[in-house]
């Protein structure tokens, strides 16, 4: 079976520990057209050349000599690089949404930039369910469960993945303080949106790569899952959260002074941000009910059936945790989320 082109419909856009946060119509709008060049070994990154190599271009040289060599094949694991989470020079947020770094040649060498983004585009980011169920102050239940194997076939030319740049009379961050339709980099792409970034003078200036998953209907899930917690007869209140982590990469340029005058110049003058680009990670061709529709992993239905036993059991446990392929094993193997006692949850009435 091919790679799917990127279907036709609306621009997905994601947000971060909301229960929104995955876009559930197919992408839209013009891609990148280099995107075709998206499953080649990742450029390495560069940096500038001097006469006498600094400690930090000797790192860099190095990470290039590292990237050349096969990643490794973790059995289990989704089929990615995961060097390509922890590159030189960055620094992950404290909530793990956001790998950013101010390393100089990234905001002066278009090729460097350009190389990176392409590098970070080919891994997902890692979405997740939260399911809590609190009575007061007291914390009941709040467990998580990854979903980032649902983005990633097992077979590399089945991946539905890639990138695109912002479209035509889209709104966008298009290098300026506020969101605006102009300026336009025409076909030039993700290259041209660099190139105007790396050209641009403006003292504090940030360009970055968003990872969005597309066509995962949420609110299916949701609904399954509430109805899983209410046949357990618990009273409090539930949350179900849908959570997106490793799903920014921020470079902005190196402070010219400190950080603190960096930080005062920023909230009086603002920053022109160039938001511009996403890697659209595909959880299905098209959204949920359309003619066609082909899942990258397995549907939502199938996904459900091999995992609501696992949670029911870990809700049932009042469990404070992820739910990995472990209960998913012992579901399997030992009936653990089959039993129909009821459930003590204690006093209706908690502080």
């Amino acid at each position: 079976m091919e790679k799917a082109a990127p279907p036709p419909g609306s621009m997905p856009t994601s947000a971060h520990h909301q229960s929104t946060s995955f876009p559930q119509g197919p992408p839209s709008q013009r891609e990148d057209h280099e995107s075709a060049e998206r499953h080649a070994t990742p450029p390495p990154y560069s940096g500038p050349s001097s006469p006498e190599p600094s400690t930090t271009t000797q790192s860099l040289l190095q990470t290039q000599a590292d990237l050349t060599k096969a990643p490794v094949r973790y059995p289990g694991l989704p089929k990615v690089d995961y060097r390509l989470y922890s590159p030189p020079l960055f620094k992950l947020s404290n909530d793990s949404t956001t790998l950013s770094s101010k390393a100089e040649y990234l905001s002066s060498n278009v090729n460097a930039l350009v190389a990176l983004i392409r590098a970070q585009s080919t891994i997902p980011p890692k979405p997740q369910i939260q399911i809590r169920g609190t009575r007061g102050r007291r914390v009941d239940f709040d467990i998580k469960l990854n979903l980032m194997s649902l983005l990633v076939p097992d077979e590399e030319k089945l991946r539905m993945d890639y990138i695109r740049c912002v479209g035509e009379n889209e709104v966008a961050f298009r290098g300026g303080v506020k969101p605006d339709v102009q300026p336009d980099v025409g076909e030039a792409g993700l290259e041209g949106w660099c190139r105007r970034y790396v050209q641009d003078s403006a003292g504090i200036k940030s360009f970055t790569l968003e990872r969005v998953v597309a066509n995962l209907d949420l609110a299916w899930l949701e609904g399954q899952i509430r109805s899983l917690v209410a046949s357990l007869n618990y009273r409090g209140v539930v949350d179900v959260n849908f959570i997106v982590t490793h799903s920014r990469v921020v470079v902005q340029n190196p402070d010219r002074v400190n950080q603190f005058f960096t930080s005062v110049t920023s909230l009086f003058s603002g920053k022109n941000k160039y938001e511009v680009v996403k890697a659209v990670w595909p959880f299905a061709t098209t959204a949920s009910g359309q003619p066609g529709r082909r899942c990258t992993v397995q549907s939502e239905e199938i996904w459900w059936r091999e995992w609501n036993l696992p949670i029911k059991h870990a809700i049932a446990q009042k469990r404070h945790g992820w739910v990995t392929v472990e209960d998913k094993l012992e579901a399997l193997m030992e009936g653990k989320g089959t039993s129909t006692a009821p459930i003590d949850w204690g006093p209706d009435h908690m502080s």
